[in-house]
């Protein structure tokens, strides 16, 4: 059994195979171009003029003194940036998603609405008309980059709807720029209001239980002076003290710094015991008043305490009121200093509310275009002519392909098993003679009889007669038969397959292929003709 060679493989592209096909079916390339051209020319013809209009708009805030302002406040408090909704101010925007936010409904969906009304008013059908169809097809939102600059145009076959439909839009955009600041404005009024309010209680409520507490124990401040029951301890390191009026008979000194009237006793008390006994009365009166004076500064604290009519039972009370006294000057300072910081800040936000500033700006106001930009006839024909094209090639190639011819040199080799003998051009007689010469003279010397075998060429084409023309004048004394087959080139000495690119089908070439098989008798090669046969 012969061994069949494997063919060429249907995945390889030899381009000039490709371009040869192309030229053998001009007509479909034609054709497809011209079917482009004409369905580019209808479409073109119903297309309803598309009109547009444009306009510009810079996303970044140009009034940095504003946000600068809001930054300082919630950096101030944060507390109160959290909770108002101040506490992005400041940041940097978020570009993208501002562009994603201005293509979505809940920026654009009442001005659809009203173009969706307006058409249907016009007898369009609006029934299937979805949002997002509609911001698709007529608006485009793009941001230039490296800017924040962005350019937003509106499409539609409505001229008149066109101009009104961008400046809303446009508006629209500036409202939505404004609108977060607003919002965050009036969450920090807001809370700033309730907040005023409720220290404006807390600060009065403070203040009076420290005036009471102030009044029950005889606690005053007069640049810091304490006056309390007729003694003036204005020397106290506290700044805020509380006079005790000592019993009577006592010659205490009030006057001036208790410790350091007690440490002066002891000094006067030492000196005189040293000349005195403790029986003098002079020590005796020191000491006595040394005693009561240690007693006063016991119960009030270190001369901190005036009570009026009243004195502490102890040491322990005593240092008592002054803690509890010291707790509510505290506290009425810090709401006082708590509500000044607050109404400060309402101040601020009521003058920023006031300002109103708009940190979106337009640099170009929406204006329609003076030509429709849709549809344009050079841009569809070119288009219809290059689609026509396309199409035109690939129905080339497919008919090509199923016409089953083979065409390629290379496809007949392989299908036949063997390289050709000769290429012959009989357009060129004296070439195609000398060739014929060489082949008679080394392979067919001898022969009396030789059978001519067409594949896929009639018995009455002229190239087949010319080339039994020029074979004869190279064997004169041998027989030439053209045959149908090789059952009828059985009977001759040798046998010759005479064929031409695109003459023979692959069919053709797999029935012969198989009855050379059969034969016992080899065939001698093949002519290859220059003449191609559809």
């Amino acid at each position: 059994m012969t061994h069949t060679p494997p063919l060429p493989a249907d995945d390889e592209i030899d381009l000039r195979q490709l371009a040869a096909a192309l030229g053998r079916r001009w007509s479909w390339i034609l054709a497809g171009s011209l079917c482009g051209l004409v369905a580019a020319g209808v479409i073109t013809s119903r297309s309803k003029p598309v009109w547009e209009g444009q306009f510009q708009i810079v996303l970044a805030e140009r009034d940095s003194g504003s946000s600068g302002r809001l930054a300082s406040l919630a950096a101030s408090n944060p507390m109160l940036a959290n909770l108002a909704g101040l506490s992005g101010v400041g940041g940097g925007s978020q570009l993208e998603t501002e562009v994603k936010i201005l293509e979505s409904p809940s920026v654009l969906k009442p001005i659809f609405d009203q173009v969706r009304t307006r058409k249907a008013a016009h007898g369009s059908a609006v029934e299937k008309l979805r949002f997002s169809d509609w911001a698709k097809d007529n608006l485009s939102v793009e941001l230039e980059k490296g800017t924040s600059v962005l350019n937003i145009s509106y499409r539609d076959t409505d001229q008149p709807l066109v101009l009104p439909v961008m400046q809303q839009i446009s508006q629209a955009y500036q409202a939505y720029s404004g609108r977060d600041r607003s919002e965050s404005l009036r969450n920090a009024l807001t809370y700033t209001q309730e907040q005023v309010a409720r220290f404006r209680q807390k600060a009065q409520a403070s203040n009076r239980a420290l005036d009471a507490f102030r009044i029950r124990y005889g606690i005053s401040t007069d640049g810091g002076t304490i006056q309390a029951g007729g003694l003036d301890l204005s020397n106290l390191s506290s700044g805020a003290s509380i006079a005790v009026a000592p019993s009577a008979g006592s010659s205490v000194k009030t006057q001036g710094d208790p410790l350091g009237q007690l440490a002066a006793i002891n000094q006067d008390l030492i000196r005189r015991r040293q000349t005195f006994t403790d029986n003098d009365p002079s020590i005796a009166a020191l000491i006595r008043e040394r005693d009561a004076l240690r007693k006063y500064i016991e119960t009030t604290a270190g001369g901190n305490l005036a009570l009026p009519g009243q004195r502490p039972a102890s040491k322990d009370e005593a240092q008592t009121i002054l803690l509890r006294y010291q707790e509510l000057d505290r506290t009425a300072k810090r709401d006082t200093s708590t509500l000044d910081s607050l109404e400060s800040a309402l101040l601020s936000l009521q003058l920023e509310q006031a300002r109103a500033t708009k940190p979106w700006e337009l640099i170009s106001k929406p204006t329609l275009l003076d030509k429709p930009v849709s549809p344009r006839p050079a841009r569809n024909l070119a288009l219809g002519l290059l689609a026509g094209l396309v199409l035109g090639s690939g129905a080339a190639l497919v008919a090509d392909r199923r016409s089953g011819r083979v065409y390629a040199r290379d496809e007949l080799q392989a299908l036949l098993h063997t390289s050709p003998l000769a290429e012959l051009h009989l357009s060129d007689r004296d070439t195609s003679a000398t060739t014929l010469a060489l082949l008679a003279q080394h392979h067919l010397e001898g022969c009396s009889s030789l059978a001519l075998v067409p594949l896929g060429l009639n018995a009455t084409d002229a190239q087949l007669h010319a080339l039994v023309e020029l074979l004869q004048a190279q064997l004169p004394t041998t027989k030439l038969l053209v045959v149908a087959n090789l059952l009828e080139a059985d009977r001759c000495d040798q046998q010759l397959l005479v064929t031409a690119a695109g003459a023979p089908s692959r069919s053709a070439l797999a029935n012969l292929r198989q009855q050379l098989d059969l034969q016992a008798k080899p065939l001698l090669g093949w002519l290859l003709l220059e003449a191609e046969h559809a």
